[in-house]
């Protein structure tokens, strides 16, 4: 196979800048954490998701981590959670002590199902983490009503959210704290990277402590206190001014780069209806309060051998489409650690029918291609 006419799933993308900020942090001689381009990139998401203040760290994994403790989880707590996410939603609480609790997805986002919450309740819930999956936002008003009905904490896991919104808020910005990642494979990238949104006033001082160690040096730089020690749990969440730079370039473009994805993502859907029609695959479905960010493109096949033998017909032909999740509650170590609550077969049946198509920028040329091989592939 000629290797130029591949087509991977995902290809990072460069605005062209990144280069030339990194050597600028260079030349400024500050190559540590929470320098001029980090905190440009921390106000830039505290203007756009108008959370009351955005702390970046070294991945969307090490913001779950300071969210767990910050929600103070220990040991024998239990945090409800869909099953169908990334590993690390769960792995920051069980690091504390604290058990999932796996509850099952709507069957039209695949987003937590908000209705079967309540019932997985028990007197040692601590707190409520959904995931935005795709990008696309769960029902947070439902869900903050039962959080606060229940006096729990909401941590959204927006990793994949960053420029959605539901109902006109915009995800991550929501609940008591919001997560966010900038992994290559998301819409806004530094290679790794993450953030943690703080939108509990009540929580901020001590976020800045636990990222820095568990001391109060931030307050020592803004001149509060004469110097700094050590104060409570923490750990090093700050990432580079390395990746503060190349994530400033990604964002001064978020606004291009989302229309973009957009377009990519309206012209597989188009193209998709008939299939869909005739009961061939079904698309993603976005709920009319949400608008979304184009994070992914997938479609649901009958069955998990279909989907095995589509992603072999695409692979034929050059392209590579993946599928997503095994499920945590069906992982070795998700079956000892947490525990599922109820019946969480459409977890199961989703998650063997997924498969996520090639989306990023610059495939416009060859989108084409790859509609043409999914119909074939169909037949």
């Amino acid at each position: 196979m000629d290797i130029s006419a591949y087509i991977p799933f995902n290809r990072p993308y460069m605005t062209g800048k990144e280069l030339w900020y990194i050597a600028q942090a260079h030349s400024r001689g500050h190559l540590a954490g929470d320098g001029e381009f980090t905190r440009s990139c921390a106000q830039w998401l505290q203007q756009q998701t108008g959370s009351g203040k955005a702390l970046l760290t070294h991945s969307c994994t090490a913001a779950l981590e300071m969210a767990a403790i910050l929600a103070n989880v220990g040991p024998g707590d239990e945090v409800i959670m869909p099953s169908y996410t990334f590993v690390s939603t769960a792995n920051a609480f069980v690091l504390r002590g604290a058990v999932p609790v796996f509850v099952d997805v709507r069957a039209d986002t695949l987003n937590l199902d908000e209705t079967k919450i309540e019932a997985a309740i028990t007197p040692r819930t601590r707190a409520i983490v959904p995931v935005h999956y795709a990008g696309v936002g769960c029902n947070m008003e439902f869900i903050m009503e039962l959080a606060a009905r229940h006096k729990l904490i909401v941590i959204e896991d927006a990793a994949q959210g960053l420029m959605s919104s539901v109902k006109g808020r915009p995800l991550g910005s929501i609940g008591h704290m919001g997560t966010l990642s900038f992994h290559e494979t998301k819409n806004i990238i530094s290679g790794e990277g993450g953030a943690l949104l703080i939108n509990d006033p009540a929580l901020a001082e001590r976020a800045e402590i636990i990222r820095e160690k568990g001391t109060n040096r931030s307050r020592f730089f803004r001149g509060q206190v004469d110097k700094y020690t050590w104060v409570d749990l923490g750990s090093s969440f700050l990432p580079s001014e390395l990746i503060g730079a190349f994530l400033w370039a990604q964002m001064e473009e978020a606004q291009s780069i989302t229309r973009r994805r957009l377009a990519l993502w309206d012209a597989y859907h188009q193209a998709f209806y008939g299939l869909e029609r005739e009961g061939k695959l079904r698309r993603p479905a976005i709920p009319p309060d949400c608008t979304h960010n184009a994070h992914m493109y997938y479609i649901l096949l009958a069955d998990l051998d279909r989907r095995s033998q589509f992603i072999a017909a695409l692979k034929a032909q050059g392209i590579q489409s993946v599928f997503h999740y095994v499920p945590l509650h069906d992982s070795p170590f998700g079956a000892e650690a947490g525990r599922a609550h109820g019946d969480l077969s459409l977890t199961k049946s989703l998650s063997d029918r997924l498969v996520r198509l090639p989306l990023w920028l610059g495939l416009e040329p060859q989108q084409t291609r790859v509609i043409d091989a999914v119909f074939d592939a169909l037949k």
